[in-house]
C-alpha cells in the first residue's frame, strides 16, 4: 500500500487513541504515536509504526518530537491531538488546584503546544483533528473544570479554522458522548447497571479517520450511540443594532466575531 504520509497521534498508547493510530495505519499512514505510557512501544510495533515519549504538557518534549521527525526525513500530513484527561471533581469551593492544574495542562495547553509546535511542519494540504466531548457543548455537573477545557479545545477550533484553511490546514473537532475507555473508571459499572448504552472507542477512530482522509469535512462531529456523526451546527448569536434599531454595518473580516463563510 503506498503511504499516505506521517500521521502523529497523541495518547496513542491505549483507548481512542490506540484505535485511532491502530485504523490510520490500516488505511496507509505511517503512524508516530507520542505518549508518556510505555504501551505506546508495544502498539507502535503491532501496527508498523513508531513511538515517541511525549509528555503533551511539556513544550520542550513537542520540539523533540518535530527534532525527531525532521531528522527521520518525514513530514506530517495529520497532527491528531487526542491526549486527554477527566476528573476535576464537582465542588468548586474544595477544588484540587493541583488536579485543576494538571486538568488544564493535558486537555488544554496539549492541543496549544501541539499546534504550535507542528503546524510548521505539517504538510500542505494538512489535516489537523482534536478530540473534544459533548462537554465541549454542554454543561456537565458532574464535572464542570473537565467541561471547561473541552469548551476551550472547540473554541481554539473555531476560531482558528478559517484562518488556517487559507494556509492549507483543516483543523476538525470530535465531540463524543460517554465512551467504554479507561477515561470512564469506576463510572462503567454505573452505565452498565443502567444498561445506557455506550460508544466504542472503535466508532470514534473511524470518525477522526474520516477527517483525517477527508472523507467527512465537518468542523465539529457529535457522536452519540446508535446514530450517525452528526455535522454539529452552533446557533446563532443576536447581532448588535444601532441606537435607533437599525442594523449595525458589517465589520471587516478581520474583526468578526466568526467568519462570514465558513471553511469547507
Amino acid at each position: 500500500m503506498e503511504t499516505r504520509g506521517t500521521a502523529l497521534v497523541t495518547g496513542g498508547a491505549s483507548g481512542i487513541g490506540r484505535a485511532t493510530a491502530e485504523r490510520l495505519a490500516a488505511e496507509g499512514y505511517e503512524v508516530v504515536i507520542g505518549d508518556v505510557d510505555p504501551r505506546a512501544e508495544v502498539v507502535a510495533a503491532e501496527i508498523g509504526g513508531t513511538a515517541r515519549v511525549l509528555d503533551v504538557t511539556d513544550l520542550g518534549a513537542w520540539e523533540r518530537v518535530a527534532a525527531n521527525l525532521q531528522q527521520d526525513g518525514r513530514q506530517l500530513s495529520a497532527l491528531v491531538l487526542n491526549a486527554g484527561i477527566a476528573g476535576g471533581g464537582t465542588d468548586l469551593g474544595s477544588l484540587d488546584l493541583d488536579r485543576y492544574a494538571q486538568l488544564m495542562r493535558v486537555n488544554v495547553d496539549g492541543v496549544v503546544y501541539g499546534l504550535r509546535t507542528m503546524l510548521p511542519h505539517l504538510a500542505r494540504p494538512g489535516v489537523v483533528t482534536v478530540t473534544a466531548s459533548l462537554a465541549g457543548l454542554m454543561g456537565v455537573p458532574a464535572d464542570p473544570v473537565y467541561a471547561m477545557t473541552k469548551h476551550a479545545v472547540i473554541g481554539l477550533v473555531r476560531s482558528t479554522a478559517a484562518g488556517l484553511a487559507t494556509e492549507g490546514v483543516r483543523i476538525h473537532a470530535v465531540c463524543p458522548g460517554f465512551v467504554q475507555t479507561p477515561l470512564l473508571g469506576a463510572a462503567q459499572q454505573q452505565f452498565e447497571a443502567a444498561e445506557f448504552p455506550l460508544l466504542t472507542a472503535d466508532q470514534i477512530a473511524a470518525a477522526l479517520a474520516d477527517l483525517v482522509t477527508g472523507r467527512s469535512r465537518a468542523l465539529v462531529t457529535v457522536l452519540q450511540p446508535g446514530r450517525d456523526p452528526v455535522d454539529y451546527a452552533f446557533a446563532g448569536i443576536p447581532g448588535p443594532r444601532l441606537l435607533d434599531g437599525s442594523k449595525a454595518p458589517d465589520l471587516p473580516d478581520d474583526l468578526r466575531l466568526e467568519p462570514s463563510d465558513p471553511p469547507a
